[in-house]
């Protein structure tokens, strides 16, 4: 296999409410400081993520492409889901040889309609859609089956808004526990509505070495889907991440940062449990998605962290994962190493 590494990650400020800005004006800032990250000013591959169902039109993808520009024409990709299954398959394409460069980028603007319903109305429509229950209700599930005490979730949860502070591009959220939204679900157990973007250059062999210093080379990655349907899973585990972390090959070697991708607080304990992750990993020092949490761009960005961690030197080897589908039902788990 080629060595492939991330060499640039950038994002928004994100945000808990519209801006006004246009999906092009959203993503331009992102690609602007890649590039500028980089030195590339062109890639020979190019892929995305979003979802026509928070734009509320089809195809919404293609009028991102103006933050790219369309002449000279571009290789392009894109994924309906979220964008760190884009940084998969630039991933894939860079495997075949005659490109060396990849940009990918993920974009989602979530407060433009109710993300419940958005949510609801991807679900199965003959046997789910119809129950009524929404993803909170799903989470809540889950939650319950998990069984973890109160104090459990409520660190979770703290430990986020308290990181998420001192990440610049997360939003202040409130400290205080909140009320119940749905059993066992509190208010600061569930991501919050946020609009944003980010994006990360992927590079092959030697160039990676020559545009930085310190690559997050890309040692192993995966992902695992298990089925739609809750009850014909385990919802208190979470066997497709651990399948795939098993394939990315977590355990294989000590992990000094991971980046999870829980839109709830039970979620993490249900990841670091999956990923057989020890007591002295550091988990989501950005604050993860209960900080910021740009749907379609939050499973790419919590890659981005765990590069940046490299790429900053103070990290050797760190665990990015995405999430995707309701309770965990689809999980991609990348390695990174220095």
């Amino acid at each position: 296999m080629r060595e492939v590494a991330i060499v640039a990650f950038a994002q928004t400020e994100h945000t808990a409410h519209d801006t006004g800005l246009s999906e092009p004006e959203l993503i331009a800032p992102v690609i602007r400081a890649v590039k500028e990250q980089s030195g590339l000013s062109t890639f020979g591959f190019t892929c995305s993520g979003s979802c026509d169902y928070l734009a509320g039109a089809p195809f919404s993808f293609v009028s991102a492409l103006d933050a790219l520009g369309a002449w000279p024409p571009i290789s392009e990709s894109h994924v309906e889901m979220d964008a760190a299954w884009a940084l998969y398959e630039a991933w894939v394409r860079l495997q075949h040889g005659d490109v060396d460069t990849a940009l990918v980028y993920g974009f989602g603007k979530s407060s433009l309609g109710d993300l419940r319903t958005i949510m609801t109305l991807q679900l199965d429509p003959y046997y789910l859609e119809p129950l009524g229950l929404d993803q909170l209700s799903f989470a809540a599930l889950q939650a319950g089956a998990l069984g973890a005490p109160r104090e459990a979730l409520d660190a979770v949860a703290m430990r986020s808004r308290q990181d998420g502070r001192n990440n610049p591009y997360t939003f202040d959220l409130p400290l205080e526990q909140g009320a119940s939204v749905v059993e066992p679900l509190k208010e600061w157990d569930i991501a919050p509505i946020t609009d944003g973007a980010a994006a990360v250059v992927l590079a092959a062999g030697d160039l990676a070495r020559r545009i930085t210093t310190n690559p997050a080379y890309i040692s192993g990655i995966a992902h695992r889907i298990e089925p739609h349907y809750l009850g014909m899973r385990e919802l208190a585990v979470s066997a497709s991440a651990a399948e795939a972390a098993r394939a990315a090959g977590v355990g294989k070697a000590r992990v000094d940062v991971a980046e999870l991708h829980a839109s709830f607080s039970h979620e993490e304990l249900i990841l670091r449990q999956a990923l057989e992750l020890p007591d002295d990993v550091v988990i989501n020092p950005s604050g993860g998605a209960l900080a910021a949490n740009p749907v379609m761009a939050t499973g790419l960005i919590r890659i981005g962290e765990a590069a940046q961690r490299i790429l900053d030197g103070a990290a050797r080897r760190t665990v990015g994962h995405a999430a995707s589908g309701p309770c965990l039902q689809h999980n991609l788990v990348t390695v990174l190493e220095a």
